[in-house]
């Protein structure tokens, strides 16, 4: 009878440290979910920047915590004549525009470098970030007389600061839809004047410094 006990006694041990040792089989470790892109950031925007306008940078995070660098150069029409400018009795620019067929176009090309500091997530799937640089643009306008197919034009390099707000929303593994929104400040630069006329004092009259530059596009960036 004693030995009877005392084997139960065993059994039931065992049977309890079985239980208390024994790690399911099955167990499915959690997987992180990621919250964007990681690495470097190609990216391509188009929209507003004066005039229709389109954007291609290169953005690398987190360089030092959450500071980055992105680097890019935009592309966007730009009026920079005057139309009320006087030729005397010739009339204003819009005049000449109206009466006589001349033609204006303009360009800006600009390249901007800034450090960016990421936000985090705003919204679910929304991340964020704020960025402030310098500026270097290229400036041009281009009147065009079609009687005698000559052309004048007006060009300024100047320099600026630039800050803005760009947010993304992962659409894929490597792909998000990306906003920007930002305010651009360029300082006055010398006017160049070429082709038919070339009256630098009338240039000054006529050719408007780009002053404050609004924008907002949207688009698409990747990773890798």
């Amino acid at each position: 009878m004693k030995k009877l006990l005392a084997l139960t006694a065993a059994a039931a041990l065992a049977t309890a440290g079985a239980q208390t040792t024994t790690t399911p089989v099955n167990a499915i470790p959690a997987t992180p979910i990621s919250t964007g892109l990681s690495g470097v950031e190609l990216g391509l925007t188009g929209g507003y920047a004066g005039g229709l306008s389109g954007e291609v940078f290169l953005h690398v995070p987190n360089v030092a915590g959450p500071f980055g660098v992105k680097a890019g150069v935009a592309f966007a029409q730009s009026d920079r004549l005057d139309d009320n400018y006087s030729f005397g009795g010739l009339g204003t620019l819009g005049d000449l525009k109206r009466d006589f067929g001349l033609t204006e176009t303009g360009s800006a090309t600009v390249f901007s470098l800034d450090g960016t500091y990421a936000l985090g997530q705003v919204a679910p799937g929304v991340n964020s970030l704020v960025y402030a640089g310098g500026r270097y643009g290229l400036f041009r306008g281009t009147i065009t007389s079609p009687d005698v197919n000559e052309s004048t034009n007006y060009a300024s390099s100047n320099f600026g600061i630039g800050a803005g707000l760009m947010a993304s929303y992962a659409i894929g593994s490597n792909l998000s839809i990306v906003g920007d929104l930002g305010i651009d400040q360029f300082f006055g630069g010398a006017v160049t004047v070429s082709g038919a006329s070339n009256d630098a004092g009338a240039a000054e009259g006529i050719y408007r410094q780009p002053g404050t530059v609004f924008k907002a596009r949207i688009g698409l960036k990747t990773g890798f």
